[in-house]
């Protein structure tokens, strides 16, 4: 959000793909199987890749728990607007951050195959950024993105080419 409202300052149009939001749209009739993960990663690449082709920010926050997801997901969009953010945080940090609800609901058994949990997480091992919010605060996360971004974001103003930020 703090790097939404960053672009916004500079008078740049975003879209936020938020995976929650999505997967109470879009992607409501997909669970947590391995299956239905690629297929959520799947849809929302293509996504973001129609965003992006009409010249739109596009900043996706979504749990891409495995290589194989990630790589599908750049696959689609294209090396070349795909940029892999990785926002690190553990189970145990996320747990108590958890603003959703989602960690009560695994621990109340009411989510399955959660990921950190019943489901793996791959680290990434070359994500284009990666800034550990457990060490950083959020203006500082925020900063971090930022000065990564900036000479990305001065090409687009300069070619309206577009950049497709994937955090997770």
């Amino acid at each position: 959000a703090a790097f939404e409202r960053r672009l916004h300052e500079e008078g740049l149009f975003s879209v936020v793909l938020d995976g929650d939001n999505v997967r109470s749209g879009l992607n409501k009739d997909l669970g947590f199987s391995d299956e239905d993960r690629a297929e959520n990663i799947r849809r929302i690449a293509e996504a973001a890749k129609l965003f992006v082709g009409n010249g739109i920010v596009t900043l996706v926050s979504f749990i891409t728990p495995r290589e194989e997801l990630r790589h599908l997901a750049r696959d689609i969009v294209g090396p070349d607007d795909f940029f892999e953010v990785y926002l690190k945080a553990s189970y145990e940090t996320c747990e108590d951050r958890d603003v959703k609800g989602l960690y009560a609901k695994v621990k109340a058994g009411e989510i399955s195959d959660f990921t950190g949990n019943q489901s793996t997480f791959e680290e990434p091992t070359n994500p284009w950024l990666a800034v550990d919010t457990e060490t950083l605060s959020v203006d500082e996360s925020m900063e971090r993105f930022w000065e990564a971004a900036a000479p990305l974001i001065r090409v687009r103003r300069e070619t309206s080419a577009s950049k497709v930020f994937w955090s997770f």
